[in-house]
């Protein structure tokens, strides 16, 4: 079971990233937005995800890299292949994940929303052990933070054409 202490989930592994900032009202936590997310693209495991969003990533490390190093970008939560959750942004806070996005006709979702990356690819089916800590971890932001169950969105309902995350090979159904 999971639990939060000042909006941290005390059973993630923690790792705080600079990317983010105060929301304009600080208890207008309306939304979940589901992405996915590789470095390199298509490889998993590895630490390039948690240095992407610290500004710790070596653009020598990768050809792709020297394309992605000066983003500054974070999301909430990362849900590795095995089930392994990180937090690098209290929930309370913006973190900088959604990009130019709106949801029914409300822009600017980093304002209200918390991100949660899966690691993986539009392609490549997602692992039960993904899917149960999602389940888990967005009943846990339901109950605390009151979003209601239908404010549940992929990467791509807030920011279409832009973006096609979590993809096809996400299962609305598992969650």
């Amino acid at each position: 079971m999971l639990t939060l202490q000042d909006h941290w989930v005390v059973q993630a592994r923690h790792c705080p990233s600079p990317n983010y900032n105060e929301r304009p009202q600080t208890d207008d936590i309306g939304l979940i937005v589901i992405h996915n997310i590789s470095l390199p693209p298509g490889q998993f495991g590895g630490c390039h995800i948690d240095e992407l969003f610290s500004n710790c990533l070596d653009p020598h490390a990768h050809p792709y890299f020297t394309e992605i190093a000066g983003l500054k970008v974070s999301s909430h939560f990362l849900i590795r292949r095995d089930g392994e959750l990180v937090q690098y942004v209290p929930c309370d806070r913006r973190a900088w994940h959604a990009g130019q996005s709106s949801w029914q006709g409300r822009d600017n979702c980093n304002d209200y929303s918390i991100g949660i990356e899966l690691e993986g690819t539009d392609h490549e089916p997602y692992s039960s052990a993904q899917y149960a800590r999602l389940r888990a971890l967005i009943k846990l932001l339901q109950q605390h933070y009151g979003i209601p169950p239908q404010a549940l969105a992929g990467h791509d309902q807030i920011a279409p054409g832009r973006k096609t995350d979590p993809g096809p090979a996400f299962d609305w159904t598992q969650v």
